[in-house]
């Protein structure tokens, strides 16, 4: 990484003092470079992986390692720091920060090794720091969600990405739904997001859209991430129970390192579901959709889990590699053929692991490729399917594949766990109000 930026900035500073020669009065725009968006996952995972080359950049090393605490930029003479302003570029900040040309591209190609200079925002906040004699020292770029671009220049350089340290927080709410469900949980103060994670994984149990008619009670237990007052990224929902006029239903989503979903029908285990990424959220369900690129109204095979680029995807179940490589709209992908005629189809992947073969058995939960947006495909997620007999089947309520790892015995399991959601949304509900601040764990 340090060969790869300091070649970098040589090029860049030669140009600019180039330019700078030409023309002392001319002003320098911000180089733009690519970014490096894979995991540095990919990197530190013990076994091979074979990357899409065509559309995945090489891992960065810019990320922080895990467990390690960054160098501390040096205690300069001079700070500067300011936010950036709406049609500002960061070359209007560095030069308002008193750089020179030179010092302005060599700190423009340090973060833009790190972070892509385009996806530069307003509130993005700049701080320089410099010796009192002018030479640069130090420089970081804080953008959303707390992270910080950190350059560090003299004797013992360095560029990193260092994410912020953030407070977990629970919290519960209640609602009753009137129109919507999203209209119950605007008014309660409640992340309205929830009301299409809640459609989305009761989709083939019930139709919610079709039921509602006013009344109905909804409470819910969810997390979000904070930063001092500040809430960072999307909240997560937990677990909710909603009362649907004599029924109630009770989800128990997976934590951020577990893959099972659980629904519960009048205090029974109605549905079991094994996703295959751990903590993911639904994005899109089974069924007839209007499709995002083409526009057009049609069948959606599987399911879709929005994950960040990089993210592990594991095998839901058991079986035999049937296919990997490259297929028409799913781009990069793996088929695994399971018993009764059954397979799982992972696609819009970034990587496979090379070191699986065509023919190979594989184990439930072992990972396979790795999450992208290879094929037809707006954005980095997974798409899943399950097909039976060729003909793909709805993955959340069809029972064939999760009967293969042990029927209604494992259908039963783990009876404590939705006792204990119970538990921590009545605690959390007799301690706060609803939307207030929650309590921490």
């Amino acid at each position: 990484m340090r060969l790869r930026y300091w070649t970098a900035i040589v090029v860049i500073v030669i140009v600019a003092a180039v330019g700078v020669a030409m023309r002392k009065d001319a002003p320098v725009d911000a180089p733009r470079l690519p970014m490096d968006t894979a995991s540095e996952d990919l990197q530190k995972h013990d076994t091979a992986w074979l990357a899409d080359d065509d559309l995945l950049p090489p891992p960065p090393e810019t990320a922080m390692p895990e467990g390690e605490a960054p160098p501390v930029p040096p205690d300069s003479d001079v700070m500067w720091s300011r936010a950036i302003e709406q049609g500002e570029s960061l070359n209007v900040l560095l030069a308002e920060a008193g750089l020179e040309p030179v010092d302005r591209a060599t700190v423009a190609g340090a973060i833009a090794s790190a972070f892509d200079l385009r996806r530069l925002q307003p509130g993005h906040r700049l701080t320089v720091g410099k010796t009192s004699a002018g030479t640069l020292e130090h420089a970081v770029l804080e953008v959303e969600d707390g992270v910080r671009i950190q350059a560090i220049f003299g004797a013992e350089p360095s560029v990193l990405s260092i994410p912020p340290e953030l407070e977990s927080v629970r919290l519960a709410g209640e609602a009753s739904i009137g129109s919507s469900i999203y209209a119950a949980l605007d008014a309660a103060g409640i992340p309205t997001r929830f009301a299409t994670d809640l459609e989305l994984v009761l989709a083939g149990s019930v139709d919610l859209r079709r039921v509602l008619s006013g009344g109905e009670h909804l409470r819910l237990l969810w997390r979000e991430n904070r930063l001092d007052s500040r809430v960072i990224g999307e909240p997560t929902i937990d677990f909710a129970e909603i009362d649907l006029g004599g029924e109630r239903y009770e989800i128990l989503w997976p934590d951020d390192d577990a893959v099972r979903t659980k629904i519960y029908k009048d205090g029974s285990l109605l549905l079991r579901f094994d996703q295959p990424i751990k903590g993911a959220r639904l994005s899109s369900p089974f069924g007839m959709r209007k499709h995002p690129i083409h526009g057009s109204t049609r069948m959606h095979r599987g399911l879709d889990f929005a994950a960040e680029l990089g993210t592990p995807v594991q095998a839901t179940q058991s079986g035999r590699i049937a296919f990997m490589g490259r297929r028409l709209g799913y781009g990069l992908m793996v088929e695994i053929e399971h018993a009764d005629d059954m397979r799982t189809l992972y696609a819009h992947l970034s990587a496979v692991n090379e070191a699986l073969e065509v023919g190979q058995r594989i184990g439930k939960g072992e990972e396979i490729g790795r999450v992208g947006s290879t094929g037809t495909s707006t954005a980095p997620h997974l798409h899943y399917e399950v097909l039976v007999n060729d003909r793909p089947v709805p993955p959340l309520t069809d029972e064939r594949l999760s009967r293969l790892s042990g029927g209604a015995a494992a259908q039963s399991a783990d009876p404590d766990v939705i006792v204990t959601a119970r538990d921590a949304l009545e605690r959390l509900l007799q301690t706060q109000e609803v939307g207030a601040q929650g309590s921490r764990y």
